[in-house]
């Protein structure tokens, strides 16, 4: 009986994520990647503070209907990730490739409309020194651009190694990673966001 107990104690304690979840690495570097940001946003505030009427004139000539598809398309990706997650804690590693090969998808929606907007900015001459609203504007979405790009490589990296049955149960570890980094992208956009085509 006291062996059953145990044998029931460990594969609860083998199932049960870790916190937190995925590799240690990756948590320094999402936090290193976080602090960039945060001096990013610091720096937008300060520099609207001083020139408030300036950024809200800027800001209106944003897209604010697209940012918003943009931030459905990501959340629609986070919830797949936590799908992928999850199948990949039930051993189902079938199941765990279809939903992160969907979160990529909805992360390449997200480039395409992304870089449609840069398209039409850039036809309209608008650049970097165009002035200092455009500038931290095209900085700040650019950088959180090309981390997306950075997401979908690595969760499609994950999704591979799903497809060839490359996880289980006890050891999914590689999943939690690409998932926590996509969360941090996506959690990023959610402040970005508002900051940048929202907030006057």
């Amino acid at each position: 009986m006291r062996g059953i107990l145990m044998d029931t104690v460990v594969r609860h304690e083998q199932a049960r994520p870790g916190y937190p979840p995925g590799d240690l690495a990756i948590w320094i570097f999402i936090l290193a990647e976080l602090l960039v940001f945060a001096i990013f946003f610091a720096a937008y505030a300060f520099a609207r503070s001083g020139q408030a009427e300036l950024f809200n004139h800027y800001q209106a000539t944003l897209n604010r209907d697209t940012a918003l598809f943009n931030t459905l398309a990501l959340l629609t990706s986070s919830y797949f990730v936590v799908r992928g997650v999850v199948a990949a804690r039930e051993g189902n590693n079938a199941l765990c490739a279809r939903w992160l090969w969907a979160a990529v998808a909805m992360g390449g929606l997200f480039l395409v409309i992304k870089a449609s907007e840069y398209a039409d900015h850039f036809a309209a001459g608008v650049s970097l020194s165009s002035n200092t609203f455009y500038m931290f504007y095209l900085s700040l979405t650019f950088f959180h651009f090309m981390h997306v790009i950075l997401g979908m490589v690595i969760l499609a990296a994950v999704a591979v190694k799903a497809g060839r049955d490359g996880y289980s149960p006890d050891d999914h570890t590689g999943v939690e990673t690409g998932a926590s980094y996509w969360h941090m992208v996506d959690m990023v956009w959610l402040i970005l966001f508002p900051l940048v085509y929202v907030m006057r």
